[in-house]
Order: structure tokens, then C-alpha cells, then sequence
């Protein structure tokens, strides 16, 4: 049962612990819910309200601690953790699965000719530059031209890769030739996320104590971040596109697909979107969001100044992006 809101609940941490696995995963499946991307704007900022009003001490009456926490989830799932901005909609982590499902569903149905290849690796990887800029770490703001490199870079290295493997793959057997998309993706993961969070690169990721407190920007910082990003990245592509072909690389061979071959593509759709369900969350769970560096890791101008600030300083925390 429910029961009334306490009036010491910390928002700005996750509701469970995020020092283990477990407790992100549970953190990750609520963030990533794609019931959230059905939310109107009304409801979007009703959740707002109720988060930022606790925050200032203010609880509706009748409130319960499990209203909260929800509201709190769908905040979470909206809004960027840094800018407070309102996220745009097909970059929010809840639409993760319901934009990639279809993507993903048509790049491993549709991998046999040329343009079909270019077509949906290109909508993968604009897909993709809205979801990295939507999630990018701090208040980083990328021009035109960093943007338009970012995705030019990304998306040419995903279309060369799928079109070299693919003319590789000739004379191999059909199923080695269904992995195709999934090496394209992850090399271009490994060029859109960088290039995408180049100013953080550049610039830094902002850095606090435990309690909070900014202590400045690190580039290093933001070099963990992203790699770790990218290794989650291409952790949730594993699942969606290589389970999915073995399964179809054998229902083709039988009768009733033969018979209904239009099918092929609503059932793959559908073995990605079951995957992704699953993948997103857990490998957004292999780090924490709160990342943490040692400050003897740190850029040495930077760490000065937090020995300066306080010399019991000795781990530093930052938010990682997704």
C-alpha cells in the first residue's frame, strides 16, 4: 500500500542505489519507459511541478511517496538533468525504443541492395545526432558547424562501412551478411558520440563534490563519459541486431514465410523492439549515471584549485550523458 509522502526524500538522487547493478537496472527501466513518450505536455509539466514544488518544501495534500517517485521518473524522462530543458521528444531516452525498433527492424530486413542500405543507415544516424545532442553531458552548446560535422562524419562512416562489408560478405553465407548493419552501427557510434560532445572534449564536463557543489570543468572527465556512453551504445545494439537475425535467418528457411514473405519485416520489427526493451535499460545500467574520477586524475590546473577549495576533496562526480 501507498502511504503519505515523507518530507526528506532526496530527488536529486535515483530512488534506488545506484552503487549496484541492480538498483540502475530498476533506475534505467523506468527512465527508459515508452509508455512516457505517450505523456502530453500537460502531464509533463504537472510532474514538473509536483518535483520542483517538493524541492522548495511545498507537498500537495495526499501525495504519497510512490506519486512522488513516479512524478519524479517522469521528470527525469523529459527534462535534461543539466539545462532543465524540455527534451526534444525522438531524443528522450523513452523513445529509444519505439523510434529504434523500427529503425533497426527495416536495417536488418532491408540490408540486400545498395539504397536501401545508404536510406537506413542514414535515417539510423540522424536518428542517432538527435539523440546524442539531446543527451549530451552539461550545459555544452554545439554551433551549426560542429553539428553538421558530427553528422555528416558519423553518417558517411556508417554508409562506408555497411557498403565495404557488404561487398565483403558476397560469397559468404546469408547469415554473415545479416551482421553487416550491426558492424556499420557501432563504428559509427564510435564517430557520432565524440564528434556530437566535441565541445565537451574541448571545454570539459562540469565536476562536483558529493553534496553537489560545481568545482569546475574537466576535458578528462568528459573522456570517460563519453567512452562509456559509447561502450553502452553499442552494448544496446548487441541484443537488437544479432539476436534477431539468427532468429529470422531461420524462419525464412520455412514455409510459412515463403508463403508471406510481406511479414518478414513487422516480425523482425517486432524481435528488435523486445530486445531493445530489455537492452536499453541493462546497458544503460553498466555505468552509473553520477560517474566519479579521482581527483589525482584530473587535469593538474584543475585539481589544484579543488585542493585549494578543500584539500579533503579526493573523488570528484559528473554526469555522464546517455
Amino acid at each position: 500500500m501507498s502511504r503519505d509522502v515523507r518530507t526528506d526524500i532526496n530527488l536529486k538522487e535515483p530512488r534506488w542505489d545506484q552503487g549496484a547493478f541492480l538498483g540502475r537496472a530498476k533506475h534505467f527501466f523506468m527512465l527508459t519507459d515508452p509508455r512516457n513518450v505517450l505523456l502530453s505536455s500537460e502531464a509533463l509539466d504537472a510532474a514538473r511541478t509536483i518535483v520542483e514544488d517538493y524541492k522548495h518544501g511545498k507537498v500537495r495534500p495526499g501525495l504519497t511517496e510512490d506519486e512522488l517517485w513516479r512524478a519524479k521518473y517522469i521528470y527525469d524522462s523529459a527534462f535534461h538533468p543539466d539545462t532543465g530543458e524540455k527534451m526534444l521528444l525522438v531524443g528522450r531516452m523513452s523513445a529509444q525504443v519505439p523510434m529504434n525498433m523500427t529503425i533497426t527492424g527495416c536495417m536488418l530486413t532491408f540490408y540486400r541492395t545498395t539504397p536501401a542500405v545508404i536510406f537506413w543507415q542514414w535515417a539510423n544516424q540522424s536518428f542517432n545526432a538527435i539523440v546524442n545532442y539531446t543527451n549530451r553531458s552539461g550545459d555544452a552548446p554545439l554551433t551549426v558547424g560542429q553539428l553538421g560535422t558530427a553528422y555528416a562524419s558519423a553518417t558517411t562512416g556508417a554508409v562506408v562501412t555497411a557498403l565495404g562489408l557488404k561487398s565483403l560478405t558476397k560469397h559468404l553465407p546469408p547469415l554473415v551478411a545479416r551482421f553487416v548493419p550491426f558492424a556499420a552501427v557501432a563504428a559509427a557510434n564510435c564517430i557520432n558520440i565524440p564528434l556530437m560532445r566535441q565541445r565537451e572534449l574541448k571545454f570539459g564536463i562540469p565536476v562536483t563534490d558529493i553534496n553537489g557543489n560545481r568545482l569546475g570543468k574537466s576535458p578528462k572527465a568528459a573522456q570517460q563519459a563519453i567512452l562509456q556512453v559509447v561502450v553502452s551504445r553499442i552494448g544496446m545494439a548487441i541484443p537488437a541486431m544479432a539476436i534477431p537475425p539468427v532468429i529470422m535467418n531461420a524462419l525464412e528457411k520455412r514455409a510459412f514465410l515463403k508463403r508471406f514473405p510481406l511479414l518478414s519485416a513487422p516480425i523482425q520489427v517486432g524481435l528488435v523492439g523486445l530486445s531493445l526493451v530489455f537492452a536499453n535499460p541493462l546497458c544503460c545500467a553498466l555505468f552509473p549515471q553520477k560517474s566519479s574520477m579521482k581527483v589525482s586524475h584530473l587535469e593538474s590546473e584543475l585539481q589544484t584549485l579543488i585542493q585549494a577549495r578543500d584539500p579533503g576533496i579526493d573523488v570528484v562526480y559528473f554526469n555522464k550523458g546517455l
